[in-house]
This record gives structure tokens, C-alpha cells and sequence, in this order.
């Protein structure tokens, strides 16, 4: 029987390493072993400094060992052909184009993924070219938390929705139920998988900070709502005791401290610990040389500072002026995006931002895209889906884009746009089944984002955005969503007036996303490889719909004069090399974030930054 191991957790906090550490141990171990990325910002071939791809791969010096990484679009592809192949089969060529259309939808992106995903999960699946008969284990690199979650529940969400649209008119939101109904049998597979403990365990990775540990207990208590236990955690990224000997380093391990006893109280399972390295971990050598840390956190820790090569120059003189340039209004409202890999600290810096711009006197509205929601974690406050004043910071307001509170909210305006053009009892029933779909919730979600990003009552508004791979599919769906208005989703409802009025608040959003004067975008990375290459990457996809970028942010740079141990000066001098990269790689404006000794929780800490960080005040008076 096929075995299936999860990796899941905060974004940033190691989930791709220890994945890829495990991934090769068992391959080693003489185990046929498939580790597979469901996360479209997929790091899989940075990490294994091999190319991967949309098919399963083997992988050059571990044998038994297999990758792959699920590409949205080329899933999207497939799933289209299958699904259209045997209806062109028995029905007239006019049916077919109007399925067709319905399966045009951004909605199917996601569908597909996750049928795709579902596709591993499921022992009646052919095997797929290249690999075994049969896999003993499959991992799954999961994206970030959040977008784990919402994945996991798809499989039950899919087969109730096939199964209600069965019985009554037979529509989803992505055409027939009868075209997708063989899915139901495969999604059912699924769910009794995921549930098996027998076949299936679930390793939550994080780091010793509060708000990794807040993100696993609550993702861990909407697992446990779908049957499926957490078997394990691994708390990564632990600094070693002997580094205590500057008061930086005594004062982060002290806080770790702190935080590792909270999770043997708040998550009694088996939990292993590793530490912090030197080093990245990149190649097949670096990855087995962590594999006796997984088996015994005490183990000698592989040192990987002396194979660096010389600090690269750096090029460019520091210049926050440019950089805070780009964060200020300019005689009109301004849009910011912050971006970036997971864990790279966007939400703090957002936060900082918020803060540094409210108390400047401009009028301000922070919005987290992101499920995770961590704004309110770092602000101490409470944040909701409508926006509300945050206390101690006047001028102000934070919300979230809460999906399934967007998904009730969407659904009763449509709902009530039909009722009040006087469709029918039918139609309006129609409606309603295609709307109870696992679908709705992204579209709601997206729907809220261009009410928000729409609002011109704030001088500044800032976005907390979801990781790198979720970010991009929402800044493009304006322009897909635009481009497809004459294409509807729902069957029932034709081409109105109302389609107009959403065209324009589409082509509003487009124009502002791509006015520099309007809108930055500012891409979060810490000075390590796996962050810049995500971030070029994406950015040079935002390039090809008109997106420039406005600002790159350095976070969690190491001050010189804390590196004094040879551990210290070797990351010390990797960040080094890697901010050269940094200012070779991106013709825009780059602001330092210093790494601090404290996690940013409290807006007591968010003022420390904000004082720290934004130092020329002449620029918002």
C-alpha cells in the first residue's frame, strides 16, 4: 500500500527542505519515493538544483527517487481535454463551444490543480510516464498553510457539489455535472485516504515565533474538522546555543526558548527539532548532509560556511530616499503591493509600512489577501473582512479578505441582482446550485479584492499579500476575467448591463496596477537564493501583463557587528553575497529591513521597526 506524507506550515518556515531531506533519507533508505509540490510558486528544482517540471521526473543521483511540480496551466489543459473528450464524442459541435466557454472560466485553474493533485491520491490512477509501477511513499510539498488547508477540503467540498447538482439541475459553475461526475468516484478516494492514518501522515513544520505556532494550531484544528490528524511537527531553524555569546544572538535564542516551551504545552505530538545552519540548503549533498539532523536534532551540524566563496561588491551606494519615494502618495491615491515567498516577511513589513504612513497623516487602509491573516497577529489587534480603525494608530483601518464570508456576501447579491431583473423561480434555483460551488469562494475572494483595491476614500492603501504563486493568479485575474466578461460562468445568466458595469470596475483596477504613479509593487526577499529567484520569476511574469515593479525589500539583514562567531560571519557573509545579487538583478530602489532580536508582535515592536526602518520623515510631511 502506498504510504502518503504531507509537509505543510507557515510559508518561509523550511516545509521544501525538510520535504526534500526526508524525500531523499527514504530514497536512500531503498524506498521508490515521489515528492511532488502542490505549490504553485513551486521551489522544488531550486532545492534539488535539478529541473523538474510539470511530469514526473526522476532525479539524477538518488535513485528511487522521483519529482514533480503541478503547473496550473498545463494542469488546466489537461484537465480541459479530458474532460471535453468524450462529450465531443455524443454531443453537437454548438454544445460542445458553449462547455468549452463554461471551462474557460479562471475558476477551472484551481479545479484542475486540485484534480490534479487528487490524481496521486488515487490508487485506481494510472501510473504516469517515467516512473514505477508504484510509488511506497508520495510526499507532497504543500503550499503555505492557508492554501493547504483549502485544498485539503476540496476533495469533500467537489463530491458534494457533483452530488447536488446531480440531483437537481444538473450544472456546476464549470459546466455539467454529468461532464465531471467520474471525478465524484475520485474525489471520494481521496477523502478516505487523506483520512487513513494508516496510509497517510501529516507533518506540520514551523519555527520557534508566535505566529508560526498560532498558524499550525489553527490549521491543525481545521484538519482535525476534516478526519485528518497531525502525526508529527518539526520545528525548524532553531540558532544553536553556542551562538549565545553576543547579546543579539543571547537574546533570539532566549526568545526561541520561550517560544519551544509554548509548543511542547499547546501541540503535544511528536516533535522533532532542527537547527539553524550556516548555510542554504541546495543540491543532493547538502540535503543528505541534513539527514542524520532529522534523525537526531543533537547531531553534528554539517558546516557549510567554509565552501563560500569571497563576498561579492556590492554596486550601489544605500539609498532609502528612492525607496521611500515609492511608498508615498504623489498627489493622488497610492496602491501598495507587498510581495514575495512565502516567509520572507511581508506582513511585518506591510505592517511597518501602515503604521510609518498613518502616523505621517496619510489616511491609510491595510488589506491581508492572504488566509493565513497574520496582519492582526502583528498589530495586536483583531482584524475582520470590513475595514475597521486599529487602536493606538490614528488614520488607520485594516481588514482581511475573508473568502468565505466574501463567498456569502457574493452569492446574495447575485442572488438578489437576478431576483430584482425578475428572473425566474427556475433560473433563480439554477443560480443558487451553481453557486453552491468549491468555486465561489475564489471568485468571491476576488471580487472583494477589486472592491478594496477600487476605494479611492484612503490616500494609501497596502496590501498584505498572499505567497508568490497565489499573488500572481489574483493580480492576473482582473485582466482574465476582463478579457472573458462575454463568457459566462453561469449558464443561466446572459451578457446585461451588469457585465458592463463589471468591465469597467475591472478596466479601473488594470489601469491602476499598471500606473506606476498609481500603484507599487514591492517584492519582499530574504538575501537568500530560493526568495530572489522566486521573485525574478514572478516579476518577469507581472512584466508580461503590464506590471512594472516599483521596490525591492531586503528583510532580516544581519548587522555586521552582531556576526562575531564563525557561524555567525559565514551567514553574515552569505547575506552579503546575496544582496549584491539583489542589486544586480533589480533596476529599482532597495530598502534594507534589519534583522531584529525580537519577533514583531505587538505594536509596541511595530514602532521599534517603523523607528529603526523609516528615517527621512521629510518625505511625508
Amino acid at each position: 500500500m502506498t504510504e502518503f506524507l504531507f509537509f505543510s506550515g507557515k510559508g518561509g518556515v523550511g516545509k521544501t527542505t525538510m520535504a526534500c531531506t526526508t524525500a531523499v533519507a527514504e530514497a536512500d533508505a531503498g524506498r521508490r519515493v515521489l515528492i511532488v509540490t502542490t505549490d504553485p510558486a513551486s521551489n522544488l528544482a531550486d532545492v534539488f538544483e535539478q529541473p523538474i517540471g510539470h511530469a514526473v521526473t526522476p532525479l539524477a543521483g538518488v535513485p528511487n527517487l522521483w519529482a514533480m511540480e503541478i503547473d496550473p496551466d498545463a494542469a488546466t489543459a489537461e484537465y480541459t481535454d479530458r474532460t471535453l473528450a468524450p462529450l465531443r464524442e455524443i454531443f453537437p459541435p454548438e454544445i460542445v463551444r458553449v462547455m468549452e466557454e463554461q471551462l474557460a472560466g479562471p475558476c477551472t485553474a484551481e479545479v484542475a490543480a486540485f484534480d490534479r493533485f487528487a490524481d496521486f491520491l488515487d490508487p485506481n490512477a494510472p501510473a504516469a510516464p517515467s516512473a514505477p509501477d508504484g510509488f511506497d511513499l508520495v510526499i507532497f510539498d504543500t503550499a503555505p498553510t492557508g492554501h493547504t488547508v483549502r485544498l485539503l477540503e476540496l476533495p469533500e467540498a467537489w463530491t458534494k457539489s457533483i452530488s447536488e447538482a446531480e440531483a437537481g439541475a444538473g450544472q456546476t459553475c464549470i459546466g455539467p455535472a454529468a461532464a465531471i461526475a467520474e471525478s465524484k468516484a475520485k474525489y471520494e478516494r481521496a477523502v478516505t485516504a487523506l483520512r487513513d492514518p494508516r496510509s497517510t501522515r501529516f507533518v506540520f513544520v514551523l519555527q520557534p515565533e508566535a505566529t508560526s505556532i498560532s498558524e499550525t494550531r489553527r490549521a491543525g484544528a481545521e484538519l482535525a474538522k476534516l478526519g485528518i490528524a497531525t502525526s508529527e511537527l518539526i520545528v525548524n531553524g532553531i540558532v544553536p546555543h553556542e551562538e549565545a555569546s553576543t547579546p543579539f544572538f543571547a537574546a533570539r535564542i532566549a526568545m526561541q526558548e520561550r517560544y519551544l516551551g509554548e509548543i511542547a504545552r499547546q501541540l503535544p505530538v511528536p516533535t522533532r527539532h532542527v537547527p539553524l545552519l550556516d548555510g542554504e540548503v541546495r543540491g543532493i549533498a547538502r540535503l543528505r548532509a541534513v539527514v542524520p539532523l532529522l534523525a537526531d536534532g543533537g547531531a553534528a551540524r554539517p558546516v557549510f560556511g567554509g565552501e563560500r566563496a569571497a563576498i561579492a561588491t556590492r554596486t550601489r551606494a544605500a539609498d532609502p530616499a528612492a525607496a521611500f519615494a515609492t511608498l508615498v502618495p504623489d498627489g493622488r491615491p497610492r496602491t501598495i503591493f507587498f510581495a514575495g515567498k512565502g516567509g520572507v516577511g511581508k506582513t511585518v513589513v506591510s505592517c511597518a509600512t501602515a503604521v510609518w504612513l498613518a502616523r505621517s497623516g496619510h489616511r491609510t487602509l491595510l488589506v491581508t489577501t492572504d488566509p493565513a491573516a497574520h496582519i492582526g497577529d502583528v498589530l495586536g489587534v483583531t482584524v475582520g473582512p470590513e475595514p475597521a480603525p486599529v487602536a493606538g494608530v490614528e488614520g488607520l483601518w485594516a481588514a482581511n479578505v475573508d473568502a468565505k464570508a466574501a463567498a456569502v456576501a457574493y452569492t446574495d447579491r447575485i442572488i438578489a441582482d437576478a431576483v430584482a431583473r425578475g428572473r425566474s423561480a427556475d433560473s433563480i434555483a439554477a443560480m443558487r446550485e451553481e453557486l453552491d460551488s468549491p468555486c465561489t469562494e475564489e471568485m468571491a475572494a476576488f471580487d472583494r479584492f477589486i472592491d478594496l483595491a477600487s476605494r479611492d476614500t484612503y490616500d494609501m492603501t497596502v496590501f498584505d499579500t498572499a505567497p508568490t504563486g497565489h499573488t500572481l493568479r489574483l493580480l492576473e485575474l482582473p485582466i482574465e476575467w476582463s478579457r472573458q466578461i462575454d463568457v459566462k460562468v453561469f449558464a443561466s445568466v446572459e451578457t446585461s448591463a451588469a457585465d458592463d458595469v463589471a468591465k469597467a470596475r475591472f478596466g479601473r483596477v488594470i489601469d491602476m496596477l499598471r500606473d506606476p504613479a498609481q500603484s507599487t509593487f514591492a517584492f519582499v526577499m530574504y538575501p537568500e537564493a530560493t526568495p530572489i529567484v522566486e521573485a525574478e520569476r514572478a516579476i518577469r511574469e507581472l512584466g508580461t501583463v503590464g506590471i512594472p515593479l516599483g521596490l525591492v525589500v531586503a528583510n532580516m539583514v544581519l548587522a555586521r557587528d552582531v556576526c562575531t562567531t564563525a557561524f555567525a560571519r559565514a551567514r553574515y557573509e552569505m547575506q552579503q553575497r546575496y544582496l549584491a545579487d539583489i542589486e544586480a538583478r533589480f533596476s529599482v530602489p532597495v530598502l534594507e529591513v534589519p534583522q531584529l532580536e525580537i519577533e514583531i508582535v505587538g505594536l509596541d515592536h511595530v514602532d521599534d521597526l517603523v523607528d529603526r526602518l523609516f528615517t527621512i520623515p521629510s518625505l511625508v510631511a
